[in-house]
């Protein structure tokens, strides 16, 4: 037995499997995989170091499939706004305020924050400049991710620093592709990212499409959040939003759209036989006056999705817990009470979001071959989630991220008793604070 294998028992494990198995048992992790869950002899487990987890569940890591983690600094500072005043005086301006330095503070203090409530796995979608700051971030917290530089060549009231020229923007996306697509030992891989019709050029947006299809690389871009993105498409191309992105081959298999609010039946059917997924973010929509995301209709016309929280400064968080509630809670005045039931949502939060990522045969669910990704939740003990009752209910409906307890990567414990492994919070947030300043400073000059 290698010397790394962990013998976790008498845990209640929520599988996610295709059979959506919830076993009574144990588990057992060996260089970072599981090699067996159920009931597991002593002569199997030999030499492994061996975790009592009675009265715990474990559960897979969840899938975060839109995260911003360049913009986490500035939580708290752009509130109450619509999307593209959101953005034009808030979020660009900080954007380009940014120096490799900083953006490595914001990015680890997301991290952080992500770990502690579950997550594992994310789609990064970063800022224009500094992409490298992300991807060493990433290597360092031990948790997966897609990671991608913004993409800008386009836009009113851009800043300087972020207006790109075309070429240059595609050159640099591909020498990051080449650095990071595979790194960590197949962690972290790349994503082009485009921001959006608005602030992206269709020769930029046709360049990704083709890039993205010879590479076999994923698209990461946000797409309908608001009726402008619609109106923005018609009044310069003559189409909506889905059926311009795809015109430029911006849709398939390896496509994430963020949002999806505004969409009709067309639209929903592109994305159905395109195989594009829909990141639902239902905080982000609900804070910047968005509108909510009709996911059963999704479900209906069989459109691919997953959920994310977006970026600190319009949630202001980045709670998967957060964001399975509101996912379960949002549909049901509009589309009855089981139009998004729990253990619908949570697969939303695991096995759909490694499937959106075309990294389910790795993650998202607890299965033998698979990596320990995996969260440990204590439920029992918590006046707010027991005494008992249907389990998917509890965690969806109940559990928030203080009843993650343990958190593994790839076998790798990264949260211990609820608190972060190997990671001086009190010295990072010290960090965080002076980043925050000299960015927040910096940023004056490119607000207009």
């Amino acid at each position: 037995m290698s010397k790394r294998a962990l013998w976790l028992q008498n845990a209640t494990v929520v599988t996610m499997n295709d059979d959506r198995e919830v076993v009574e048992g144990d588990l057992l992790i060996e260089d970072g995989e599981i090699r067996a869950i159920g009931e597991i002899g002593a002569e199997e487990a030999e030499g492994a170091e061996v975790r009592d987890l009675s009265g715990h569940v474990v559960i897979p890591g969840f899938v975060q499939c839109h995260i911003h983690l360049c913009q986490t600094l500035m939580r708290n500072h752009a509130d109450d706004m619509t999307l593209i005043d959101w953005l034009r005086g808030r979020i660009w301006p900080y954007e380009a305020a940014l120096t490799a330095e900083t953006l490595s503070v914001s990015a680890q203090v997301g991290l952080a924050e992500l770990i502690l409530g579950g997550t594992t796995a994310i789609l990064d979608m970063g800022t224009v400049h500094h992409t490298d700051a992300i991807g060493e971030a990433v290597a360092e917290s031990g948790i997966r991710a897609h990671i991608g530089k913004c993409m800008m060549d386009h836009g009113d009231r851009v800043p300087p620093p972020l207006n790109e020229d075309t070429d240059d923007s595609v050159r640099e996306s591909l020498r990051l592709y080449e650095t990071w697509d595979g790194a960590a030992d197949g962690r972290i891989r790349y994503a082009f990212a485009p921001r959006f019709a608005v602030s992206c050029t269709e020769e930029l947006l046709r360049r990704v499409g083709e890039a993205s299809a010879d590479l076999e690389c994923p698209i990461h871009t946000h797409s309908s959040e608001t009726e402008f993105e619609n109106e923005f498409t018609r009044e310069y191309y003559g189409l909506s939003n889905i059926a311009f992105l795809e015109e430029v081959g911006m849709t398939g298999g390896r496509s994430v759209f963020a949002h999806g609010v505004h969409v009709d039946d067309d639209d929903c059917r592109i994305l159905a036989d395109t195989r594009t997924t829909i990141c639902h973010c239902p905080s982000s929509n609900l804070k910047l006056a968005s509108g909510i995301a009709n996911m059963p209709r999704y479900d209906e016309f069989g459109v691919p999705v997953a959920l994310g929280a977006d970026g600190a400064p319009c949630n202001n968080n980045l709670d998967a817990f957060v964001e399975m509630r509101l996912a379960a809670l949002l549909q049901k005045p509009f589309h009855g009470p089981r139009a998004m039931p729990a253990d619908r949502v949570l697969e939303l939060a695991t096995i759909d979001g490694a499937r959106a990522l075309g990294i389910d045969d790795e993650t998202g669910s607890v299965e033998v071959g698979k990596s320990a990704d995996l969260v440990v939740l204590r439920l029992d003990d918590d006046p707010g989630c027991g005494p008992g009752g249907e389990l998917a209910a509890r965690i969806v409906y109940s559990a928030q991220k203080h009843n993650v307890r343990q958190v593994y990567a790839s076998g790798r414990q990264l949260v211990d008793d609820g608190e972060l492994v190997g990671v001086d919070t009190e010295r990072l947030m010290a960090r965080a604070r002076q980043a925050h300043h000299e960015v927040v400073e910096r940023m004056e000059s490119f607000i207009t």
